[in-house]
């Protein structure tokens, strides 16, 4: 029929995303939130809308992420955020054929991305990295090889890390949450002078079982091979339909779905992730 899409080619995808959060504090406090979209190329916003009494206003920090500012008073508070967005329907690539940039070629601006951070401690687990990856071949392959035994070696147990917790604490507890593989994952990387960053977003559930848990955020992470970032998926090692990123950085710490400049308590966390 004229007008349909041909074999093989790109349907648009929309989806609604976003979250709900409840928050009790004993005095006025502000707080900064990662929840909205961020501007990248293959994702549009056709709306959103903030749903709350608070004072707020948005800017943008170094990486780019989209983050709102907020002064929440005293007492119980209600902040909910949601948007539709219009993204393709293909799944993430699998480029078998991307190679490696050797580290003496790589761009100033991605030698930030194999250097050690806060929770992706290469340096620590830089031995294990050798001795476990060096023998494959540089390239897709060998990132894939670490995304395959993190996700195998890791047990999925929620509430089995905190806030505090890296990914040399991650790889002697042998468990974590999605944040935990991805950081792994991204260790290991950087060790082997793979340029990997940390990403944070939403993904329904479009062509897979659903889960057991309610829906969540979920962390990945993207690796630069051949001067072009890829997405891989420590925790859920499958290629996915409809991620939309929220943010990115070097790890959990430059995109924190909360920081708070005060001691508010989570009395209540939903987040919506689904097809239109």
């Amino acid at each position: 029929m004229a007008g349909d899409p041909l074999p093989g080619a790109s349907r648009t995808l929309l989806l609604n995303v976003g979250c709900t959060l409840g928050l009790q504090s004993t005095s006025r406090f502000a707080a900064v939130l990662q929840v909205a979209p961020a501007l990248v190329d293959g994702i549009t916003i056709q709306r959103e809308l903030w749903d709350t009494d608070a004072e707020h206003h948005s800017y943008v920090d170094r990486y780019g992420n989209r983050c709102e500012r907020f002064v929440f008073e005293a007492g119980d508070v209600r902040v909910g955020y949601q948007a539709e967005v219009a993204r393709t329907s293909d799944p993430d690539p699998v480029v078998a054929s991307a190679i490696e940039i050797p580290p003496h070629r790589l761009p100033d601006d991605l030698l930030h991305y194999v250097m050690p951070s806060r929770f992706c401690l290469s340096d620590e687990l830089g031995n294990e990295a050798w001795q476990r990856f060096a023998d494959h071949p540089p390239g897709w392959g060998r990132v894939q090889a670490i995304v395959d035994y993190v996700h195998g070696y890791l047990d999925y147990v929620p509430g089995s890390s905190n806030p505090w917790t890296t990914a040399a604490d991650v790889y002697r507890a042998g468990q974590g949450v999605c944040r935990d593989f991805a950081h792994l994952a991204i260790t290991f990387c950087r060790a082997l002078n793979i340029p990997a960053r940390y990403v944070f977003g939403y993904i329904p559930d479009i062509g897979v079982p659903l889960p057991d848990e309610p829906m969540d955020f979920s962390a990945w992470f993207e690796a630069n091979l051949g001067g072009q970032w890829y997405t891989f998926d420590a925790r859920l090692n499958t290629p996915r339909i409809g991620r939309v990123i929220v943010g990115r950085g070097r790890d959990a710490v430059d995109v924190a779905l909360l920081t708070s400049f005060g001691a508010p308590m989570l009395t209540n966390f939903q987040v919506t992730a689904e097809p239109v």
